[in-house]
């Protein structure tokens, strides 16, 4: 795979062409690698060293993609390069696991300042984009469709952002971040992760934040997904929460999705806080959310399965109409919870409006 300067041979025109825009190397002497359809992004990033970039331009490919380098950059021409699964012969262990692209770093030993941005990932059994053990990473104008369970998913990491992608038609959250998928641990302080103006529908889920702390999920579109948006936290110290959900529009998400071992099933839930604490849910608009199931409703406050009670969590300034049984539900009998100046028509119990 070729490895040089922006400034080189006809593909730089290409490039500029298919929207990718030309780039100036740094002064480090950063370097862009150029991978056309036929050829293997993976090899490319193998040979890529920190700071460099990766351009795929358009095209089908049919791999999986390991990154195991800081600081790279992994960028396709927008939703026309599309990763898809390959065949054992390109197999690899983020193949093997069932996903697109994997960032992977380890819990002790955080993978630094990666990239991935505009392509489209689907098909996979997985996960669109894996992350482990990451530390600012940015996931950008990524558009994950149809994964087997999540979209784009991030756990054991910190100063994650998560900007302007679509999430479409997941098996479960179209995007999802976690403390530990596997271990039954604490909230994680994810040290200041941004989850902003993504587009997320028809997923099982829309967005699950899961045992986390020190985050904010602001801007997003969440529409015909069976669930909006999930707090989750559960008996463990630290608790989840401490967050912010804030300026979403979470609208008419009433698929049906069945019950699992974990929740019953679901449909018509905007946003739901269960076992979380000190959470601030402000300025949204939540309309039409309308279903039958226990976590049904506009905003919704729900004790954990395993017995955990929401806390200290501020609801206010949200604009709700139209959700079933009620703009606001509050099922939990934990301390401190605050309903302040929403604006909705009817509230489980009566009052809160």
């Amino acid at each position: 795979m070729i490895k040089s300067h922006i400034a080189y041979l006809a593909c730089t025109a290409a490039i500029v062409g298919t929207g990718l825009g030309a780039a100036s190397p740094s002064s480090s002497g950063d370097s862009i690698h150029v991978v056309v359809e036929g050829e293997s992004i993976q090899k490319a990033v193998d040979a890529a060293e920190p700071g460099d970039t990766v351009l795929v331009t358009p095209g089908t490919y049919r791999e999986s993609v390991k990154v195991t380098t800081p600081g790279l950059t992994l960028r396709g021409a927008g939703r026309g390069t599309v990763i898809k699964p390959g065949t054992t012969k390109t197999a690899n262990s983020c193949a093997a696991a069932g996903n697109g692209i994997c960032v992977v770093g380890t819990k002790a030993r955080k993978l630094e300042d990666v990239t991935v941005s505009s392509l489209t990932v689907t098909g996979f059994t997985k996960s669109g984009v894996s992350a482990f053990g990451t530390d600012g990473l940015t996931v950008r104008n990524v558009t994950a469709v149809k994964n087997g369970v999540w979209g784009i998913a991030q756990e054991q990491s910190v100063r994650g952002v998560f900007r302007g992608n679509t999430a479409r038609d997941n098996g479960d959250a179209g995007l999802f971040l976690a403390n530990s998928v596997t271990a039954e641990e604490g909230a994680a302080d994810t040290r200041g992760t941004v989850v902003e103006y993504n587009r997320l529908e028809g997923n099982r889920i829309g967005v699950t934040v899961r045992r986390l702390r020190n985050l904010s999920v602001e801007s997003n579109h969440i529409t015909g997904n069976c669930a909006g948006l999930f707090v989750v936290g559960d008996e463990n110290k630290p608790r989840a929460g401490d967050l912010a959900v804030r300026e979403n529009h979470v609208v008419e998400n009433n698929k049906y999705c069945p019950k699992t071992a974990r929740l019953p099933f679901l449909q018509g839930s905007g946003i739901v806080l269960t076992g979380a604490e000190k959470t601030l849910v402000t300025g949204n608009v939540i309309k039409d959310n309308a279903g039958t199931s226990p976590l049904s409703g506009g905003i919704v406050l729900f004790q954990s399965l395993v017995g955990v009670k929401s806390e200290k969590n501020r609801i206010s300034d949200n604009e709700l109409e139209g959700n079933a049984p009620a703009d606001l539900v509050n099922t939990d009998t934990g301390k401190g919870n605050t309903f302040e100046n929403n604006s909705c028509w009817a509230s489980k119990p009566a009052g809160l409006c």
